[in-house]
């Protein structure tokens, strides 16, 4: 019958193609130049934010617990909001973001909190509220008194950042996987502190080498696609969409005797998947936050050896080990400035220009609003000339960010660590408004 009509009519197939693409391209074309035109008025918004640079000198005499950062996490970094056409497409305003920062500069230990200067109230009070003998001051950025790599410079570095081994729903192991150890009350040295084995390490870099740790946090506006409605929902129901995955296989139906035609769910959870759903479980009444990890490792080449390097470079990798729950989750490395074989890079002109970009984003704090052409991966043939850079956003929760970032008690005696040896009566007067 179609080939009648076309015969009749003196029309040919590609004809028809070319007028249906022709009167088809309009849709896609409108949805492409509305996300540009949203990315462009974000670029803009952006550029306007202005942002400070706090340095938390923490009390000697620290005796809480990583809770007391949860707390501080949700109160000032948890801003949950909806946001409408004008604000997102005419006005470009995205959702505020902050950066957690543990920084050793010449075997000096740093804890730094970057925030937008409109939200430099709100985080100070909440540091002042659970610690109420630290300091916190406005300082230079330390990311900006080491020159830009150069090949060939003074100065060699390595980076990379890291993800979550498996699903966002599955949390690695926190500092209450330790035990009850952190609790309030019991002595300092019955406590074990996941965090002071990283503290420790980059206490005892010499003069000359420095690594910098950056978590980057904004309230979790993450979407996973739903297997069983077709679109796209939030964590706690792609969680337990996931846990219904994990499960399937060991739940059967059993005919209630009183009441025909009715079923019971029986479950029977084998003992290896305990562990996960537990955890998966207990996530669900949490806070959860989008997420992304960089690390950086300096050398200044006058005062360190290539050998010296490539031992930091190694050493590095591994300062993540102690949260890794492989019965769970853990956290991986993911775009390393580095090639795996020498004929990737044959011109090392691929390799300076990852590391300049991973010395410029840990700079701008760039994770959730990459440039648009970074957006994406390219394929193998046009990364080995472009090389893709696609940033790994997973989730964690108040708790899993707690214990990455938190300061650690009188357990850990480093003595590079930067620590307020008397006590301050209270907080400031004179807080910002």
């Amino acid at each position: 019958m179609l080939q009648d009509f076309l015969n009749t009519h003196n029309i040919n197939l590609l004809q028809i193609i070319l007028v249906t693409i022709g009167y088809l391209m309009p849709i896609p074309l409108s949805v492409i130049a509305l996300n540009l035109w949203h990315h462009y008025r974000q670029e803009r918004f952006i550029m306007g934010i202005k942002w400070v640079l706090l340095e938390i000198q923490v009390p000697r005499d620290v005796v809480k617990s990583p809770a007391a950062m949860e707390l501080i996490f949700t109160n000032a970094f948890y801003h949950k909001s909806m946001k409408g056409f004008w604000e997102q497409f005419i006005q470009g305003a995205p959702w505020f973001w902050f950066s957690l920062e543990i920084a050793s500069i010449d075997g000096r230990v740093h804890f730094f909190i970057r925030t937008p200067t409109r939200m430099r109230n709100l985080v100070e009070t909440q540091i002042y509220g659970q610690y109420p003998q630290a300091k916190v001051v406005e300082v230079d950025d330390y990311a900006f008194h080491v020159p830009q790599y150069k090949k060939g410079g003074d100065w060699n570095m390595w980076g990379c950042e890291f993800k979550k081994a498996r699903e966002d729903f599955l949390p690695f192991k926190t500092y209450k996987g330790f035990g009850d150890d952190l609790k309030t009350g019991v002595k300092e040295e019955f406590k074990i502190d996941p965090i002071t084995p990283t503290i420790e390490y980059l206490g005892s870099l010499p003069r000359g080498q420095q690594v910098w740790i950056q978590t980057i946090v904004r309230w979790n506006l993450k979407k996973y696609h739903s297997h069983k409605t077709g679109g796209h929902v939030e964590f706690n129901e792609a969680a337990k969409e996931f846990m219904d995955v994990l499960l399937k296989d060991y739940i059967r139906l059993q005919e209630n005797a009183d009441r025909p035609n009715s079923f019971a769910k029986q479950t029977f959870m084998p003992e290896h998947l305990k562990p996960a759903i537990e955890a998966l479980t207990k996530g669900l009444g949490q806070i959860h936050f989008d997420c992304g990890i960089r690390l950086i490792a300096l050398s200044d080449n006058r005062l360190c050896t290539e050998d010296q390097f490539q031992n930091l470079r190694r050493e590095v990798r591994l300062l993540f080990r102690q949260y890794a729950s492989p019965s769970v989750n853990e956290l991986e490395r993911v775009n390393s400035t580095q090639f795996d074989a020498p004929w990737s890079d044959p011109t090392g002109l691929a390799l300076t220009k990852i590391k300049k970009r991973m010395l410029d984003w840990y700079r701008m704090r760039v994770f959730f609003h990459p440039p648009i052409q970074y957006t994406f991966n390219y394929n193998k043939i046009m990364a080995a000339f472009f090389p893709s850079h696609k940033a790994n956003i997973f989730v964690v929760s108040a708790e899993e960010l707690a214990t990455l970032y938190h300061f650690p008690g009188m357990v850990s005696e480093t003595p590079s660590f930067k620590r307020i040896e008397s006590k301050i009566a209270k907080p400031p007067s004179n807080l910002p408004v």
